[in-house]
C-alpha cells in the first residue's frame, strides 16, 4: 500500500516542501530509506523502527520503501523522523489518508516513542502556511516558537501514540498554546543615563543608530567603550513584527529560539570573544548553521578588542557588511543568511592602551602602527564613523548633571527612522540611509553650495576612496535627518567629516 505525507526541509533560512512517500509491498523483508539523505536522516530508519515497536506497532515482514522527494535536494536534520513514521502507519492502514491531508509533520523520534524538539520549526511553520497547509504537528518542546505564526493551526505533541490518537480525532492528545504565550519580554538592562560624560561618543552612537551605520571606538582601557556599545540597543527603535519573525527564524535554525521562550522582540546584541573561529563568526559547519554575523541580524554585532581578532575572521566581515547577507558553501550546500547588522568595534590606541599618554605608554611608533594595521584598509572603508573615547576627569564622573536617558535619544532616532521610511517607501530593500546604493545617494543626498565646496576640499585633502566618499554622504544625510532638514548643509557635512577624519588620521 502506498501513502504520502508532507514535511519541510531547511536550506539556510529558506524551506522547501518534502513529500515523504511510503510503500509496503511483497518482496524481501527490508526497510529502505532513500532520497539524497544525510547521515542523521538515514539513521531515522532505526529510530522509527524501534519507536514503533515500543509503541506496540510491529512492522510487517514485507519490503518497506520510504522516499523523501525531491531526490535532487539533500535532506538534513532529525525532523523527518515523525513524517516517516506517520507515512508508514498510513501505508499499514492504521491511519487514514484523510486524517493526514493538508497537515505538515516535523519532529525527532526517540526510541521510546517520545517526540523530541528540533531546530528550524519557526521557518518551517511559516513555509507551511505559504504552501497552503491547514495545520502543523510539531514537537511539544517547539510549541512556543511554532505558535507565533497566525493563519495556521499548530499542535504540540509529546509522543507517537498521542499523534495517532490526535489524527484519529482525540483532540486532547495535542496541546495548543494559550493566547499571547511564548514572546520574549525583557527590559533594557543598559541605559545611556548610566554613562557619565562622553558626549561626543554618545552623539556618534546616536547618529549610527539613526542611520544603521557601522562604528569603531578608540580609547584607553576603562573609558566606557563596552558600556557605550551595550547601551546602543536601548536607543534603537523596536523590531517590527516582520523583523521579529525574520530574526526569530535565524535563531530557530541555530537551535537557540527555545532558550528565549518564543519570538524574539528585542534587537539582538551579539558580542563574540576575540578568540572566535572564522566559521563561528561567518557560519558554516556540516549543516551550514548561521554564525554570529547572522545571529546579530537587525541588531548589533560588537567586536571588543577588535585588533585581537584573527585577520581572517575580520576579513570575512567585508562581504556581509557590504551586501547585508552572507553566502555559505559547505559540503555541497549553498545557503544565504541575512546579516544586516550594525557593527560596533572597540579598540585601544596601542598594544598597552596608554597612548597618547607618553608618560605611561611604552610602545614604539612601529608597534603602534603594526597594532592599528591589524584592521585592514578595506575593512576600515566599510566603517562609517570613528570616535575617540577619552579618559574622563573626576568632575565629569561624579559632579556632572543627570545624563540624558536612552528614551529621549530613542525618540530622536525614531523620528529619523520615520523620515527614512517615508523616503524609501518605493524601495522595498532599503530601510536605512546606510543601505543606500549609488543611485539613491545621487537622488537623496543633495548638498547646498557651501556643503558642496566643503566636500570638494575634503575629498582631495583626505584622499578618500569612492566608498569612503559615499559613506561620508550617507552619514551626513543621517545627521540632516536628525535635524529634520531636507538638504545637507555645511554643518551636517562638517560633523560627518569629523568622524571620518578620526579614521583617516
Amino acid at each position: 500500500m502506498f501513502s504520502r505525507v508532507l514535511s519541510f526541509g531547511l536550506q539556510g533560512i529558506d524551506c522547501f516542501p518534502v513529500s515523504v512517500e511510503a510503500d509496503i509491498g511483497e518482496g524481501m523483508p527490508v526497510f529502505e530509506l532513500v532520497g539524497f539523505l544525510s547521515g542523521e536522516v538515514r539513521e531515522a530508519r532505526e529510530r522509527v523502527r524501534t519507536a514503533l515497536k515500543n509503541c506496540g506497532v510491529a512492522l510487517p515482514v514485507k519490503r518497506i520503501t520510504v522516499n523523501l522527494s525531491p531526490a535532487s535536494v539533500r535532506k538534513q536534520g532529525t525532523g523527518f523522523d515523525l513524517p516517516v513514521a506517520v507515512s508508514i502507519l498510513e501505508a499499514m492502514g492504521i491511519l487514514d489518508e484523510a486524517w493526514t491531508n493538508e497537515t505538515v509533520f516535523v519532529g525527532e523520534l526517540q526510541i521510546s516513542g517520545k517526540i523530541g524538539g528540533v531546530s528550524g520549526v519557526l521557518p518551517i511553520v511559516i513555509a507551511a502556511k505559504k504552501h497552503g497547509a491547514k495545520r502543523c504537528i510539531i514537537p511539544y518542546d517547539n510549541l512556543s516558537e511554532g505558535s507565533q505564526v497566525d493563519g495556521i493551526k499548530v499542535y504540540g505533541i509529546k509522543t507517537l501514540p498521542d499523534v495517532i490518537d490526535f489524527l484519529m480525532g482525540d483532540m486532547r492528545a495535542a496541546t495548543q498554546p494559550p493566547e499571547g504565550a511564548g514572546q520574549e519580554k525583557k527590559s533594557d538592562t543598559f541605559d545611556f543615563s548610566m554613562v557619565h560624560g562622553q558626549r561626543m561618543a554618545k552623539r556618534g552612537l546616536e547618529i549610527a543608530a539613526a542611520g544603521n551605520h557601522n562604528v569603531i571606538m578608540v580609547g584607553e582601557p576603562g573609558t566606557g567603550k563596552t558600556l557605550l556599545a551595550k547601551c546602543v540597543p536601548s536607543i534603537m527603535p523596536p523590531l517590527t513584527m516582520e523583523e521579529c519573525l525574520e530574526v526569530s527564524a535565524i535563531y530557530s535554525i541555530a537551535g537557540k529560539l527555545s532558550e528565549n521562550h518564543g519570538l524574539i522582540t528585542e534587537r539582538p546584541f551579539v558580542q563574540p570573544h576575540h578568540t572566535i573561529t572564522d566559521k563561528a563568526l561567518s557560519g558554516g559547519g556540516t549543516r551550514a548553521n548561521p554564525g554570529c554575523v547572522s545571529l546579530a541580524h537587525r541588531g548589533v554585532l560588537f567586536l571588543d578588542e577588535m585588533p585581537e581578532f584573527s585577520r581572517n575572521a575580520l576579513e570575512i566581515l567585508r562581504q556581509p557588511l557590504e551586501d547585508r547577507c552572507i553566502h555559505i558553501s559547505r559540503c555541497g550546500i549553498n545557503v544565504t543568511y541575512p546579516s544586516d547588522v550594525m557593527l560596533i568595534g572597540a579598540m585601544n590606541p596601542c598594544p598597552c592602551g596608554a597612548y597618547p599618554n607618553l608618560n605611561k605608554c611604552r610602545c614604539t611608533e612601529a608597534m603602534r602602527r603594526r597594532y592599528v594595521s591589524r584592521i585592514s584598509k578595506p575593512l576600515l572603508d566599510r566603517i562609517d564613523l570613528c570616535m575617540e573615547v577619552s579618559a574622563m576627569k573626576y568632575e565629569e564622573l561624579f559632579l556632572s548633571e543627570s545624563e540624558e536617558p536612552s528614551s529621549a535619544i530613542r525618540e530622536r532616532v525614531s523620528r529619523a527612522h520615520r523620515i527614512q521610511t517615508e523616503r524609501f517607501a518605493d524601495y522595498p530593500q532599503i530601510f536605512f540611509n546606510a543601505q543606500m546604493g549609488i543611485r539613491e545617494i545621487e537622488q537623496f543626498c543633495r548638498l547646498t553650495n557651501k556643503a558642496s565646496k566643503l566636500m570638494t576640499d575634503s575629498y582631495n585633502k583626505l584622499e578618500l576612496s569612492v566608498r569612503g566618499y559615499h559613506k561620508l554622504l550617507k552619514v551626513a544625510r543621517t545627521i540632516a535627518d536628525l535635524c529634520e532638514e531636507e538638504c545637507i548643509n555645511e554643518y551636517h557635512l562638517a560633523e560627518a567629516l569629523h568622524y571620518r577624519m578620526n579614521m583617516e588620521g
